[in-house]
Formats: structure tokens, sequence, C-alpha cells
């Protein structure tokens, strides 16, 4: 299976993913990660939310609303557009990263997706995708949320106040404790709810998200990148 997702990475190109549902499976068997092509993908639906959940195109606010891990944001599709992927060889290891903003634009807005079943983690910039990078995330009993969360707090020293842990530059995403932070990324890990990223990797998301930026994270649905160029 491993070399037929290799096979289809080159021959197609590289694909970007976002899920709606959570299995239980990592790609992590072999310790590489493959980001395979995927042309024909369907573009994302909206997350489905109560009623009194507003729906927003993410852009940055002032202060937005607290969400607990069971009350993601209403998301308009049109806000995923991807526009330029970046050139990514071979597969990735937990720990590896990639970034790179040449040819991105300097300004616009930022949205990040994550792919449990993938086990990646995608910064876009106006469309343009600046950062890659492999992330832990929830163990069974303490899984990640799905949905979209915006960035409610930045803290780059922050420390856990339920396991005295480290988080260097922890970006919150709901009420209840789940953040986007550095990690030491390695296979067999898991957070306790939270993305973890490498810490090289976490210092550069922070330095390029504001308060109101949206996390998707997903599940295996594949964006729509038929339109997207692949590098610079």
């Amino acid at each position: 299976m491993a070399s037929w997702f290799n096979a289809m990475a080159k021959s197609i190109g590289p694909k970007l993913v976002i899920v709606l549902g959570l299995s239980g499976a990592a790609w992590g068997a072999m310790h590489v990660l493959d980001r395979p092509a995927a042309p024909e993908a369907e573009p994302i639906a909206a997350q489905a939310v109560p009623p009194a959940a507003e729906a927003a195109v993410p852009t940055p606010a002032a202060q937005p609303i607290e969400r607990r891990s069971d009350q993601p944001m209403e998301i308009d599709p049109r806000a995923l557009m991807v526009k330029r992927v970046l050139a990514i060889d071979g597969p990735f290891r937990h720990g590896d990263y990639v970034w790179d903003e040449k040819g991105a634009p300097a300004t616009g807005p930022v949205i990040i997706t994550i792919d449990l079943k993938a086990e990646t983690l995608s910064v876009f910039r106006d469309g343009y995708e600046i950062g890659a990078a492999v992330i832990l995330y929830g163990a069974t009993d303490k899984p990640s949320p799905l949905g979209a969360f915006p960035i409610t707090q930045k803290d780059a020293d922050h420390v856990s106040n339920l396991y005295d842990a480290p988080m260097p530059f922890a970006q919150r995403l709901t009420s209840d404790g789940v953040f986007i932070h550095g990690s030491d990324v390695e296979y067999g890990r898991g957070t306790h709810g939270c993305i973890g990223v490498p810490t090289a990797f976490a210092k550069k998301l922070f330095g390029v998200t504001k308060i109101g930026d949206v996390a998707v994270i997903t599940n295996g649905k594949m964006l729509n990148v038929g339109k997207a160029k692949v590098g610079a």
C-alpha cells in the first residue's frame, strides 16, 4: 500500500487533506508519512454545528468566542481554497517539517489545517501553503477534537496547569485546554488532546498567526487542490 501511495505521489504530485470524522487509524506503522495526490477530491463540506453557532469565513477577530472541544464553529468552504502547495519530495518522518514563504503573499488570512489520519499540519497564507509538519495528537482516552476552532490565546512560554509540562509557543484552540504547541514529535507518542509540532516549527507558526485565525482539525477528507500550483 505504501508503495502505491508513493507511486501516486510521484506521478500526480502532493495532496493536502482535512477531515470530518475521527478514525482511530494512524499512518505511522512504517514510521513515515506520505502526502499522496488526490486530483479527484471533493471540496470539504461545512462542519455541522448547533443552530446558535455562527457561519464564518475565518478572519482575524479582536477576541473570538471561546469554544469547547464539542463546540466547533461552522466554516465557509470558500475559505479553504488552495492556490499553492509546497513541493515536498518523499515521505515525512516524525520530527520533520518544511517551511518556505518564498513566492507566497506577505499578508493575507492565515488558516491551519490538521489531518489526524495523515498526522500532518499545514499552514496557509492567502491560500498558499507556507509550512507543513508531522504532528502528535490525542491518545485514545484523550482524543483531539474535530472541527474548526479560532486561536483565542498565544503564549510563547506556556506551562500546562494540569500536567505541569512546558508547552512552548502555545496557541489555544478550545476553552477546555486544546492547544497547538511545540513538542518532541517522536513515533509512538501521543498527547492529552493537543496538537504537538516540532518546537522549531511551532516558533515559526507562532510568528505568522494572530488571535482569531482558524485551525481546522479533520480526519481524512481531501481538499480540492486541482487548481493549485506546486512549489514557488
